[in-house]
């Protein structure tokens, strides 16, 4: 695959849950080698409230929007999971400076749509703006969507249509040849929102569900079961508009699923990947899963990566054959099992030996792998290592008092590999504010999340 390399980033940076009474703000990471501000933030622009929790992003205009000439990527789209605020943010003005455009009030999420805690947005070929919930305004579960104007980015209202809703929602992908878009389930708000209690387990309160929906009608069509408490997150379709198949991570369950359509014309999934849960002392449960957050597939549909936050690696698997991946890449990034840790594995299907600590310029690196994004080129891949404030909190402390850290793995893209690249680090412990926690990377052009090819 080729494209232009990319020379910024930007990155949500999250200060809801460290103890600082700062704003969220959107940074401009420097990601060109031949920059004098290689590997820094060059631009930080602060929200105007406290406790957003910004977390996903996503653009007005994309890929689904090819051939209409009117439309422009000139603004990014950054929902706030916790306030239920939409912030739109102009990009096109000075790409390495973004200015707020509009703030799109939790109000009206509420009352327009019955919605709350915004995630997932994704542009249409309407040019409209679709962005996925996990609850209703009182944090009860609900996998609504928010339907926002392409111009104005008003609220239009609500994007499913009849009586029928999934209880719970988080992540989505849609793939109009074949009349389909496929939602998630993460949990629902309330219990998750503070943190992870293994009491909520076996009790509903997490998701098992792939939600399948009819594209053109807006109606909830089908459930696919992938398991009690299985939360699965993110969902990728295979990028050729014409595929029928694709994949999706569970994370509590660490397991992820090919879902594909059948000949009877309905949807179905199998599991693919197992990531065996590790036998521990000095944690929370005494089987620590490899905790499954974030997946993508390179834009030639020939690789699947996804991250283990928990365990700490990050995983490269051919799918040539898409129901029998292969793993062909794996690199240890941090994690909850490294050596001199509080934690001891005590038996373990995978590994000799618990990995050695994680150290780059000589900080070692706290948390685990977690957002992911892909070069165009297929041979960097970025990561970051902040969930979200809450869990941040409860799994990694240090994370959130030391801040996140943004790295870049080199790929091999001939025969499979990761490697990391000893010369990059973006370490926003070393805010000027104080340390922070970045998540999701964009690319101002699009990139392997954020489009969607119709």
């Amino acid at each position: 695959m080729k494209g232009p390399r990319e020379e910024i980033v930007y990155v949500p940076c999250i200060y809801r849950n460290t103890g600082r009474k700062k704003p969220d703000f959107l940074a401009t990471v420097d990601v060109n080698p031949k920059s004098p501000h290689y590997c820094q933030v060059i631009h930080r622009l602060p929200m105007p409230n406290l406790g957003d929790e910004l977390h996903h992003s996503g653009w007005n205009a994309c890929s689904s929007c090819f051939g209409d000439a009117s439309k422009k990527r000139n603004r990014l789209i950054l929902p706030s999971f916790i306030s239920s605020r939409i912030y739109v943010v102009d990009v096109g003005t000075d790409l390495r400076a973004p200015r707020l455009f509009k703030v799109v009030n939790s109000e009206d999420v509420f009352w327009k749509c019955n919605l709350g805690y915004p995630h997932t947005s994704h542009c249409l070929g309407s040019g409209e703006i679709m962005i996925s919930t996990l609850g209703d305004p009182s944090g009860s579960g609900k996998g609504g969507f928010i339907l926002l104007d392409g111009e104005t980015f008003e609220i239009k209202g609500n994007w499913e249509k009849g009586d029928k809703i999934p209880p719970m929602g988080y992540d989505f992908w849609y793939q109009p040849r074949h009349n389909v878009l496929i939602s998630t389930e993460w949990g629902i708000p309330k219990c998750l929102g503070y943190g992870f209690d293994p009491n909520d387990l076996k009790k509903g309160r997490y998701g098992r569900r792939l939600n399948v929906w009819d594209w053109t009608a807006h109606t909830y069509v089908q459930a696919i079961d992938v398991g009690e408490d299985a939360a699965p997150l993110e969902i990728r379709f295979l990028h050729n508009p014409d595929a029928a198949e694709g994949y999706v991570g569970c994370t509590i369950s660490s397991a992820i699923h090919r879902f594909y359509k059948t000949e009877q014309g309905d949807w179905a999934a199998e599991k693919v990947i197992q990531v065996p849960s590790k036998k521990v002392e000095g944690w929370l449960l005494p089987d620590m899963p490899g905790f499954i957050t974030d997946i993508l597939i390179s834009l030639d549909d020939r690789f699947l990566y996804f991250s283990n936050w928990l365990h700490g690696d990050i995983r490269q698997y051919d799918i040539s054959d898409t129901r029998k991946p292969k793993l062909v890449g794996q690199v240890f990034v941090g994690g909850s099992i490294a050596k001199g840790g509080p934690v001891t594995v005590c038996r373990d299907e995978e590994l000799q030996s618990q990995p050695d600590p994680f150290f780059i310029k000589g900080k070692r690196v706290p948390g685990g792998p977690q957002m992911i994004q892909l070069s165009l080129d297929g041979k960097r891949l970025y990561v970051t290592t902040s969930l979200y404030s809450a869990w941040d909190r409860q799994f990694y402390p240090d994370l959130v008092k030391d801040g996140s850290v943004m790295l870049q793995l080199d790929v091999d893209t001939e025969q499979g590999g990761l490697t990391v690249n000893e010369s990059f680090l973006v370490d926003f412990g070393k805010e000027p504010d104080g340390p922070c926690l970045a998540h999701e990377i964009r690319y101002p052009g699009g990139d392997c999340t954020s489009d969607i090819w119709v």
